[in-house]
């Protein structure tokens, strides 16, 4: 079993995985960071101000002024903006990815391409053809 494991683990496949998983992490840290430092600010400038990351509702039915102050009072919540920075999270990376993907499989398109086929000049007669027809000429004389 450990035999298989290592076979497994040195496969090519798994250690571009774990690259990718690797890179996927900090990359969604920087996701994060656009969502909630450059995009929510910007759609609060449009919406008067409001900062949707905040968005939330307290089950208890109590006033919070805010998600941080209502989940110290302990209070279940429905973190509304969270969820909708998520999704706009989510969109951003899926549209990184599919671009990447695409741009993969354009390469590996171009790559696996059949090079055109070159027209090779005519060849002459082979130098058994050349010793073949000396050879005819020759009883044909004689």
């Amino acid at each position: 079993m450990l035999q298989e494991f290592r076979d497994f683990i040195a496969k090519g496949n798994v250690m571009d995985m774990a690259v990718g998983i690797i890179i996927g992490a900090a990359f969604t840290a920087i996701v994060a960071s656009l969502v909630g430092d450059i995009i929510n600010p910007i759609i609060a400038l449009f919406t008067g101000g409001i900062d949707f990351s905040g968005w939330f509702y307290a089950l208890d039915g109590k006033e919070y002024a805010s998600i941080a102050a209502a989940e110290e009072a302990g209070a279940s919540i429905f973190a509304i903006g969270r969820f909708v920075m998520a999704i706009i999270n989510f969109l951003i990376i899926a549209f990184v990815v599919f671009m990447l993907v695409k741009t993969v499989n354009r390469i590996k398109d171009a790559a696996s391409k059949p090079e055109e086929a070159v027209e090779e000049a005519p060849k002459g007669p082979s130098e058994v053809d050349l010793l073949i027809e000396i050879r005819d000429s020759l009883k044909a004389r004689g």
